[in-house]
Parts: C-alpha cells; sequence; structure tokens
C-alpha cells in the first residue's frame, strides 16, 4: 500500500483531474453496480453528504437509537443538514420495516415529515450485527412506495457480505446511496466513498465542495484506497474468526459477560457490570500492556479485530483480560 502510495499518477481532484482518485471511484461504482462513486475524507462527511442530498432543511431522518449517525458524528444531521433524527429501537440494531413504519410521520402540513431512512450495516454499537439482504429490500421497497429515500451507512458494508456470503451489490441494490469506509476492515489509512446514481453524485460533489471536502492531489490517498478496495475483503473472514475466539476466550471469564454466539463480524461488546469494575479503569489497565480498546458505556467495553490483529495477539489479550479480572476479583 506504501508502495502504491509513492508511485501514484496523480493530479488536481478540484478540477476532476486525478486519475488515480477517477480510477478509484469508477471502481467503487462497478463494484456496487452504481452509475458514479464520489471519495470523501470520512465516513461521517459521506453520511453527512448523502443526508444532505436526500433531504431539506425541517425534515426527518428515521434511524435506528444505537446508531453511528446519531451518536457520534456531531449531530450534523441537525446543526448543518438541519433535519432533525427520528429514532427508533432495533433489535440488536436492526431495524424492521413495522418499527420504520410506525416512526413515519403524517403527512399534515404543521408536524415535520419523514424524508429519508438511515441504515447501519454492520451496526456498530449492537456489536457488528448483520442486515439479512431480505430484510434491506422490504425496507426499501415499502420506502420506496411511501416516497421516501434509503441510504445505507455500509462503513463495515464488506464485513458484511463476508458474513453473508453474498456480493454487496446485490445486498444493496435498493438503496439510494450507500457509504463505505476504505479504513477500518479494508485497511486503508483514510477515506471513505459514496456510491449512487450520477445525478446523486454530482450533487454531493458539490456538497463535499461546501463542507470543505474539496480534495487537490489526492491520488496518493487513492492508491491506498485502491489496494483496501481490492485486496481487504478477501481476508475480512480471517478478523471473523480471530473475533469469535475472542469472544468465546472472554465468555469463559468471570466476571465478563458476552454472549459469543451472537458475534457475527470483527465487532466484540462485553460487560463488566457483574463485576464491578468500571470500563475506564478496566481500559487503563489495558492499555498498561499495549492492548487498545474503548468504552461504550461506564461497563461495556469494545474491542476490534483488524488486520493487524492475528491470533497470537488475540490469546494475549484473553490471557490479560483474565488476569486483569482475577487481580479485581481478589482486591475486592
Amino acid at each position: 500500500m506504501r508502495t502504491a502510495m509513492a508511485a501514484a499518477e496523480v493530479g488536481d481532484d478540484v478540477f476532476l483531474e486525478d486519475p488515480t482518485l477517477n480510477r478509484l471511484q469508477d471502481r467503487a461504482a462497478e463494484i456496487f453496480g452504481r452509475e458514479a462513486g464520489l471519495y470523501v475524507p470520512s465516513g461521517t462527511m459521506g453520511n453527512l453528504v448523502c443526508m444532505m442530498a436526500h433531504t431539506r432543511h425541517g425534515q426527518e431522518v428515521i434511524c435506528e437509537e444505537s446508531g453511528h449517525t446519531y451518536n457520534y458524528e456531531m449531530a450534523g444531521m441537525c446543526s448543518i443538514a438541519g433535519v432533525l433524527p427520528r429514532v427508533v429501537a432495533g433489535q440488536d440494531g436492526i431495524l424492521s420495516w413495522e418499527g420504520i413504519r410506525r416512526a413515519i410521520r403524517p403527512k399534515v402540513y404543521y408536524r415535520p415529515q419523514t424524508a429519508l431512512i438511515n441504515l447501519e450495516n454492520t451496526h456498530n454499537m449492537a456489536g457488528g450485527t448483520v442486515y439479512p439482504t431480505a430484510l434491506v429490500d422490504e425496507i426499501c421497497n415499502n420506502a420506496h412506495e411511501a416516497g421516501l429515500l434509503v441510504h445505507m451507512d455500509g462503513a463495515r458494508i464488506f464485513n458484511a457480505a463476508t458474513y453473508l456470503g453474498e456480493d454487496v451489490s446485490a445486498m444493496t441494490r435498493n438503496c439510494d446511496s450507500i457509504q463505505f469506509c476504505l479504513s477500518k476492515g479494508l485497511g486503508a489509512p483514510v477515506g471513505s466513498l459514496i456510491v449512487g446514481s450520477r445525478e446523486l453524485i454530482e450533487r454531493s460533489r458539490s456538497i463535499r465542495k461546501m463542507l470543505g471536502g474539496g480534495m487537490r492531489q489526492a491520488g496518493v490517498l487513492a492508491a491506498a484506497g485502491l489496494v483496501a478496495l481490492e485486496e481487504g475483503p478477501r481476508r475480512l473472514s480471517l478478523d471473523h474468526e480471530n473475533a469469535k475466539h475472542l469472544a468465546q476466550g472472554l465468555a469463559g471469564i468471570p466476571g465478563v459477560t458476552l454472549n459469543a454466539g451472537k458475534v457475527q463480524t470483527n465487532i466484540v461488546i462485553f460487560s463488566l457490570e457483574g463485576s464491578g469494575i468500571l470500563s475506564a479503569e478496566f481500559i487503563s489497565e489495558l492499555n498498561k500492556r499495549n492492548i487498545l480498546a474503548l468504552p461504550v458505556d461506564g461497563f461495556r467495553v469494545r474491542m476490534v479485530t483488524h488486520l493487524e490483529v492475528d491470533r497470537a495477539a488475540i490469546d494475549t489479550a484473553i490471557g490479560v483480560v483474565s488476569e486483569i479480572m482475577r487481580k479485581h476479583e481478589h482486591a475486592s
């Protein structure tokens, strides 16, 4: 990837002249069976751009209550896009059409109107859960009949495809826009892509520029993205296997609460509430041993497997967690 970046042919993308970035955008569109693609610096910007392209101020966007766009994107949909989130609880982060249907506003002039449905696949804070493609199709078909659009926050859509054994183009064929990350599981240092109709992408390009996402010789980044896009999906199954191994190991440690059977992709979320140890205290102990994790809340912790984590590292992490929990139990 670094070699590809060093050798990248570049131009000025503000004038659509960067050949490497153009190849990346065209290749992404081809993989997803879409007319065009657009590179953005981050998934957060990609989601925001799509929301702005699909809505107008004062409308509502239906999203899952623990979803990324609602909880971790700095309220951009409100403060910048001018739309109101209408949150719905999903089952393990997965929305149903019935749940969405009940949240759609009646068409009366004195209430904000529903314009867009946001789906997250895989669902980060539900532990990397995956939408079945039949459910995505059901939601999209019913949404379109109701005059609504559907955006797929597919930051980890290739993880979902690996889990299902399906193709991303078929999985997202009825969505009106898709954002996916080149970083995360695919391994690029930076960047995401939007794919959709040519009309959507042209509108999105203007919005990206307005948000400060116009770039010059971005082919250096695009070269890494091309390597990630072509090679990254092939090895995601290893991350999933490692996550399963991690989950099974953690589930056997007293004081750790985790249903290892529910881990589908590369995210493992577990609770320490039964032990009484706070997640911040626990993560501080992990950091001392060069193991990184994130707090979800006061007692829950999130770990993610990726291409720089092998089976030996997983076993080390399991051993360290076991040691920390034993010390805490004795101290108590």
